[in-house]
């Protein structure tokens, strides 16, 4: 039963597909930073991607929350900013060789995909304000 929703809270907007993809990013963001060296380099990366990985989530939250379709645009703006710096310590723990390759990949693509999906959710926000 893969499409079944979950049951409502009640009081509480549901969570979305989406809403859980990015807490998940999140999750293996920081379980990712602990992994990296404790070296110089490590440990700067780590609490780079610690910030930006784990921000995207609550960014996104708070754009479900929003007051205007402009304070919407605007918070998955942020999100989308974070998620795209979090793709870019990804690249560089890959380049840099602080862990293997095969350890972030999933990971990698997982923010390349939540970047074109909020991408996308802003122009259309963005395509359907009133003139």
């Amino acid at each position: 039963m893969q499409n079944e929703k979950k049951p409502s809270r009640p009081g509480r907007v549901p969570y979305d597909e989406l809403s859980e993809r990015i807490l998940d990013f999140a999750v293996r963001s920081a379980r990712l930073a602990n992994a990296l060296p404790l070296n110089r380099l490590g440990r700067h990366v780590a609490g780079q991607l610690i910030r930006s990985g784990t921000s995207a989530a609550p960014n996104y939250e708070e754009a479900r929350a929003a007051e205007s379709r402009e304070d919407f645009i605007h918070k998955l703006s942020v999100a989308l900013k974070e998620l795209r710096e979090s793709r870019l310590w990804l690249r560089l723990i890959i380049k840099a060789n602080l862990l293997r390759a095969e350890l972030v990949e999933t990971l990698l693509l997982e923010s390349e995909e939540l970047c074109k999906i909020i991408g996308k959710s802003i122009v259309t926000a963005k395509n359907r304000r009133q003139p």
